[in-house]
């Protein structure tokens, strides 16, 4: 009884008993209160939005650069935070960080240039840490949608909706032709990151949306070789922020009239002329400098029926005088599309809006933009050529090329014949020489410690061995190729793009610090593996600065690692080339460096020019040079490229089939790589970077002079550590316009 009276509690004021449980019940109640009044006066972390955008409108162009563009929104307290993305999984490549401050409250929105080179469709994983490396945020990319292999154009269109390609039969959606969507806001300004781009469609009316970086870049890519096309459908957009654009093109428009008659479109469409003004190879091999494809002699436009519709439609068009170029389609007095160089680039001009009515609805517009964005013909006519085209797959890296030229010459290997002899050797001591010898002495059981003592004397010598091959001093080489763009009327300044190959050789195992002081610059491993699985083989950590870079090389002992940097600055020309007459070209040299090997391609031909001194100029006859045709002279230079990629990837082997030794004219070969692809056999190809092999310069008229430096760099070398020994050599290539 005792004990149940206990359970009955305490005595409120009326006297009355309470029960234990509402007691417990109450205090309960207080302390939850007190808890939530706690927790209610902390700081509470606000969310983070961290949204990763890959690409151009998730389509990935394999073997170029590409935007990763991020948009982070930070709605509580600022911190300083530390961007980092890298390969997802089964991914290859190096780690790319960037520091960002993210004040509260707002949202910012920056770019970080991505390489890949997969064959397959990678995923990225980014993740946000704090100042005390706590991930606040951590996300994944889409999956991407289209991974375009480099033998394929691919354009982009900032514009209210991207224009159609014509579908192709026997094919899955997702391996249809497409031109990506680019919002205005996340147009890149860094033109690095639109090499993977060979058109960018943009409408007058988004051109006020772009901001001044957007502009530089979209310019620098212009004349780098890109194809810009503009439609306009208002002048107003060329007036005021748009003015910039009214400079790039080729007419000064006045006037918007209404035409009746446009039926040149029609007769363009189902013609054979390029949207360069070049006529179609519709028969034979067919070469476009990133794939190769054997024509099918067969013309898809020419059948394409008239649209009554379209025809009877008047057409809004802007006209104006022609201030340079040639008119493409239409007559002269009001011309429908305008062409002009720009650069290596080519500017198109169409007088009308293609978002409006009546091409809008025109049933042959997804062909026109076919023959507009260079859409290969023979993939609407040929399945195989069309499964050639979609292959991701589109060739070898010369990543593997460059690093043999480079390379240092402390690494050697181990002939195959001598490895398995010393495995020989060791096998034969283990075994029946063991044997031998311990039965002769009758010391059977002293095998327990002979055997141990074999193992270490032939890991000391395997030691010593690989000592002696491999060991040496630190080294540092770079093999510069650099491109001249001149600019419109400027002698004072030109564009440089320059491809930077890197060998670094490691006599132990450490880091190396690198960094680069150009306006636009990136880094990259190099490129190996087969034709299934293509990854960088070194790893880096990579710190984007602005738009150039910080970062820090991890090489294993006795190794040689090869890293690329893709770099572009406006510097004045070191070089400078004018045609003298119909057969003389002076060529000017501004270098304390002689110039060597000077050749000049034209059309099938190799001119040796010879030498030009430094700080000086020499006059050459192009009727007098020796010549040499393209194509022997690359199989002649580049025949064992090949081989030297293949014994790259090996461990063991001999010596001289990992190296080449005549780099001028190694280099020189390089750049018409696309001579020694065929239409046959894939796998032994080369794929180019974007804008690499200059064969497409030559196929459309142009001349290149080549000119070799020996000991000289265009720009600050961006080791930032004192190797014992270094090389540096550069090639610097011009595009020329030769009048006859």
């Amino acid at each position: 009884m005792e004990y149940f009276a206990d359970q009955k509690g305490d005595v409120n004021s009326s006297g009355q008993s309470v029960p234990l449980r509402v007691r417990w019940r109450g205090l309960a109640a207080g302390l939850g209160l007190a808890v939530l009044a706690i927790v209610t006066a902390l700081p509470m972390q606000a969310a983070i939005r961290f949204d990763l955008f890959i690409g151009y409108d998730s389509i990935v162009p394999q073997g170029a650069w590409f935007p990763a563009t991020f948009e982070i929104f930070n709605d509580g307290q600022p911190f300083n935070a530390k961007l980092e993305i890298s390969a997802g999984k089964f991914g290859h490549s190096q780690t790319r960080t960037m520091m960002v401050e993210l004040p509260k409250g707002t949202t910012k929105r920056f770019t970080i240039p991505i390489h890949t080179s997969a064959t397959y469709r990678p995923l990225w994983t980014a993740r946000l840490l704090d100042e005390k490396d706590r991930v606040r945020a951590e996300t994944e990319s889409a999956p991407v949608r289209r991974l375009v292999g480099s033998g394929l154009p691919l354009a982009a269109a900032v514009s209210r909706t991207p224009p159609t390609l014509p579908e192709l039969k026997n094919r899955a959606s997702d391996a249809q032709p497409i031109i990506a969507r680019l919002q205005p806001l996340l147009v890149p300004d860094n033109p690095l990151v639109l090499d993977g781009l060979d058109t960018i469609y943009l409408a007058s009316e988004r051109v006020l949306e772009l901001k001044q970086p957007q502009v530089t870049a979209l310019m620098a890519w212009l004349h780098g070789g890109g194809h810009l096309i503009v439609s306009v459908e208002q002048l107003n957009h060329l007036t005021g922020p748009g003015d910039w654009l009214r400079q790039v093109l080729p007419m000064d428009l006045t006037t918007m009239k209404s035409v009746a008659s446009h039926e040149a479109l029609q007769s363009w469409v189902t013609g054979k002329q390029r949207f360069d003004g070049r006529p179609y190879n519709f028969s034979g091999t067919v070469r476009s400098g990133r794939a190769v494809s054997t024509g099918s002699g067969k013309n898809p436009f020419e059948k394409l029926e008239t649209d009554g519709a379209f025809d009877q439609a008047a057409l809004q068009v802007a006209s104006g005088t022609l201030r340079d170029g040639e008119v493409l389609v239409g007559p002269e007095d009001a011309p429908l599309v305008v062409t002009a160089r720009r650069g290596r680039g080519q500017v198109t001009l169409l007088t009308f809006a293609p978002e409006l009515e009546p091409f809008k609805t025109w049933k042959n517009a997804p062909f026109f933009w076919a023959k507009m964005t260079d859409l290969p013909p023979e993939i609407l006519t040929d399945q195989n050529a069309a499964n050639n085209f979609f292959n991701t797959y589109s060739g070898r890296s010369l990543d593997g090329v460059f690093g043999a030229m480079i390379d240092s010459k402390q690494v050697r290997k181990l002939p195959v014949g001598w490895l398995l002899l010393l495995l020989l050797a060791y096998l034969a001591v283990i075994g029946p020489i063991d044997q031998y010898w311990l039965k002769k002495i009758n010391r059977q059981m002293l095998t327990w410690i002979t055997f141990p003592a074999y193992v270490a004397f032939f890991s000391l010598l395997i030691y010593f061995i690989g000592y002696k091959l491999r060991a040496g001093e630190s080294e540092w080489n770079e093999l510069h190729v650099v491109d001249i763009i001149p600019i419109a009327g400027r002698t004072d300044a030109g564009d440089m793009r320059g491809r930077t190959f890197a060998s670094i050789y490691s006599p132990v195992n450490a880091r190396y610090n690198v960094s680069s002081d150009q306006p636009f610059a990136t880094l990259r491993g190099e490129v190996m593996g087969n034709e299934v699985n293509a990854a960088e083989s070194s790893r880096a950590n990579v710190e984007q600065n602005g738009n150039s870079f910080n970062g820090t090389l991890t090489v294993p002992v006795w190794t040689s690692q090869l890293f690329i940097s893709d770099w572009l600055r406006q510097n004045p020309p070191p070089i400078a080339v004018t045609q003298v007459s119909s057969d003389r070209i002076k060529v000017e040299n501004r270098l304390d460096t002689p110039l060597q090997s000077v050749r000049l391609v034209v059309g099938e031909q190799v001119l040796e020019l010879g030498d030009v001194p430094a700080k000086g100029d020499k006059v050459f006859s192009r009727k007098d040079a020796r010549k040499t045709g393209l194509s022997q002279f690359v199989n002649l230079h580049a025949n064992n490229f090949n081989t030297a990629i293949e014994s790259r990837q090996r461990a063991f082997g001999g010596n001289e089939r990992g190296r080449i030794e005549n780099i001028p004219d190694a280099v020189a070969a390089s750049c018409f790589i696309s001579l020694l692809n065929t239409a046959n056999n894939p796998y032994n190809n080369f794929a180019t970077p974007p804008g690499f092999d200059l064969l497409p310069l030559t196929q459309g008229g142009d001349a290149v002079l080549l000119a070799w430096v020996p000991g000289y760099s265009p720009i600050k070398s961006m080791n930032k550590f004192s190797p014992r020994r270094s090389q540096k050599d550069t090639l610097l290539r011009v595009a020329v316009t030769l009048k006859n």
